[in-house]
């Protein structure tokens, strides 16, 4: 059982392994994340590994709502990557969206695999909502509205 308020506070609230972000609603927006911890200029977030697809399986995804959930890499154009898209597995998939970001996602490749970090490009400070900029919204059916 439960016993005090603010185990009753946390319980509503769902965290990352590590307690430095955590999850709740948002009106308007579903689901987003938010610091539980300040965050620094430069500061990883959190780090995430994540699966690449190809062009096939990014136009099943798109008549999906997973299409909503992968990220888009602006590198791989310039590479001729044959990788269209990623899913990226963490807490970084349901970052929303800011036309005026807190945060940026950084690409690297490596042994295992690509992964995304999420990164702190301004000071962010306790219970504050992490957001980035998505890459592919004009890509978006117009029938979703993004909120700020």
């Amino acid at each position: 059982m439960i016993s005090t308020k603010k185990e009753r506070a946390m319980v509503d609230k769902i965290f990352d392994r590590s307690n430095t972000v955590y999850v709740k609603n948002v009106p308007g927006k579903g689901r987003g994340v938010f610091a539980n911890v300040p965050f620094k200029v430069g500061d990883i977030i959190e780090r995430a590994p994540t699966w690449g697809f190809n062009d096939a399986a990014e136009k099943l995804f798109n008549r999906t709502e997973l299409f909503e959930y992968y990220f888009i890499r602006p590198d791989r154009k310039l590479k001729m990557e044959h990788m269209t898209g990623y899913v990226v597995f963490g807490f970084i998939s349901i970052v929303n969206h800011s036309s005026n970001p807190n945060a940026r996602t950084v690409w690297t490749d490596e042994d295992s695999g690509a992964w995304a970090s999420i990164v702190a490009i301004k000071n962010i400070s306790v219970d504050e909502e992490i957001t980035h900029r998505y890459m592919n919204i004009s890509a978006y059916p117009q029938t979703i509205k993004f909120v700020e």
